[in-house]
């Protein structure tokens, strides 16, 4: 079936509500617990999860998403794409966002983690991409990787607010449990390890008790505000205030490795549709600077 009407500006039209009705009817079938699914309006851009009533809405109020011809997000299979075998990044981005439904996934703190000596990107990839095909242990499922499950068991620890002890004590009784010779990891710390190489977490940096500056780079080291002279400790060693830092670059290496989300962050420059006379949010510089 044709989607050229996704791109039509009249979102009266019949033949539109007419095939948003029918896309509405295939969205059905992967609504979740609360019954909600990925709204593919262009505000939300498979982003936010919306009832079916509330999806409708938004689709004839903004439109559909232009460059969302292949309903992937929605059951749908894309035959029209080969195969790419060896793709890491896609794969891990299949991987955190099934697990965790989104992209920005919290491990704490990683400051301890990073080192002046990073092992360059195509080593860490291949590393992580044979963690993600290595199954858990030997005759386990061929879709519960190492990898996989270690994404999903901090998935759990985030939603219910387990403590770092209580996911040590899991950790431990998992041992016991598994067959001798797992992939599991033996430790909170471990975990979150493995995770830092996907390019999660983020750093911690103390911050002056009046906000004058920041304890990072050339004054990490020191025990006093350089500005105000305050001490930076409230007592032995803990800080007035803590600021925690997630480090673009990694994020936005994650962002445009993935055949998927780069095309959502390239939108603005390549899928972004123009109507005359109709007001939009300026996505250009000079607009901004206009305003």
């Amino acid at each position: 079936m044709g989607r050229s009407w996704i791109s039509n500006p009249d979102h009266i039209s019949a033949e539109y509500v007419a095939r948003v009705n029918q896309f509405l009817q295939i969205a059905r079938e992967t609504v979740d617990d609360t019954g909600c699914t990925l709204c593919p309006c262009k505000n939300c851009i498979n982003r936010v999860k919306r009832h079916i009533g509330e999806i409708r809405r938004h689709l004839l109020h903004h439109g559909f998403l232009s460059t969302y011809t292949v309903w992937v997000e929605h059951g749908e299979v894309n035959h029209s794409e080969e195969p790419v075998h060896g793709s890491f990044a896609d794969e891990m981005e299949e991987v955190f966002h099934d697990a965790t439904r989104d992209h920005y996934f919290d491990i704490g703190s990683t400051s301890d983690m990073l080192s002046p000596e990073q092992p360059a990107d195509s080593e860490r990839y291949d590393n992580l991409f044979e963690q993600l095909k290595t199954p858990l242990y030997d005759g386990c499922n061929d879709t519960i990787s190492a990898l996989t499950f270690v994404v999903k068991l901090m998935h759990l620890k985030v939603l219910n607010k387990w403590t770092d002890r209580s996911f040590d004590m899991l950790i431990k009784l998992l041992q016991e449990v598994l067959p001798p010779g797992n992939r599991c990891p033996d430790s909170y710390y471990s975990t979150r390890k493995m995770l830092c190489d996907v390019g999660l977490g983020y750093e911690q940096i103390d911050v002056c008790k009046y906000n004058c500056s920041l304890f990072y780079g050339e004054y990490s080291t020191d025990q006093d505000c350089h500005v105000c002279g305050t001490s930076r400790y409230i007592r032995k060693k803990i800080p007035h205030k803590r600021l925690r830092y997630f480090p673009i670059t990694p994020r936005l290496k994650r962002l445009y490795s993935s055949k998927s989300t780069a095309t959502l962050m390239r939108w603005h420059k390549e899928g972004r549709v123009v109507q005359p006379g109709v007001l939009r949010h300026p996505d250009c510089h000079v607009c901004r600077a206009k305003l």
